[in-house]
């Protein structure tokens, strides 16, 4: 399928085209000329929610087919009509330069971290494969020979400054009633309702959240 607008790209959404248009991106041309430098491509995997580098790297496949001459503008949904769907852009931390770049530079390590799976897990279904650290004194996993699966090891942590961060940036912190939101900075913190509060109360605390300013991680809708 030949891509025409912005719409046509798969994984790409209305609220991610707002977010491009904030940046200046607004046709197939500027988006397949941005892709083509790397300190954009960090800029859009921090700015766009719900994006990383494996998105990124199918939009450019998908823009190796497209001609820049039938690009066409993307037109830009206005406030009133986000409001009339119902639609509210959610909030976004504010965050240093350095920490912008380490969230970003998360994303792209994760992008190519591999798949870390327990020994031998092909060959016994009972063990699973949820990682565990290979034992024995026979192990050639254990021993890192070639040819065997990657182990998990310290070089394949992401940056100091970004890690239990939320891919958005902000700080998660667990409320399980009203009061435990006032000391919430809406700045940099966001929160994530506890799974065991029941109905009634989760809507009294997101109902307060949105008078406060503060983003919530699981709403219900």
């Amino acid at each position: 399928m030949t891509v025409k607008t912005l719409k046509d790209l798969t994984g790409l959404k209305e609220t991610q085209i707002e977010e491009l248009a904030e940046m200046g991106i607004a046709s197939i041309s500027e988006l397949s000329a941005a892709l083509k430098d790397e300190e954009t491509v960090k800029q859009v995997i921090k700015n766009l929610s719900g994006i990383g580098p494996k998105t990124v790297e199918s939009w450019k496949a998908q823009l190796e087919g497209a001609s820049e001459e039938g690009a066409s503008e993307v037109e830009v949904v206005e406030e009133s009509e986000s409001a009339e769907e119902g639609y509210v852009v959610k909030a976004k931390p504010e965050l240093p330069e350095e920490l912008a770049e380490a969230l970003a530079k998360r994303a792209v390590i994760s992008g190519r971290r591999p798949a870390f799976k327990r020994q031998e897990w092909f060959r016994y279904a009972k063990l699973g494969e949820k990682w565990r650290r290979p034992k024995g004194i026979h192990s050639k996993m254990k021993r890192n020979l070639k040819r065997r699966p990657p182990v998990v090891d310290i070089g394949f942590r992401g940056p100091v400054a970004a890690r239990d961060l939320h891919p958005s940036g902000f700080e998660e912190v667990i409320v399980f009633n009203v009061d435990g939101l006032e000391n919430i900075d809406p700045k940099v913190q966001a929160i994530r309702i506890g799974g065991t509060v029941g109905t009634k109360k989760r809507i009294m605390i997101e109902d307060r959240a949105a008078e406060l300013g503060i983003r919530v991680l699981n709403r219900m809708v």
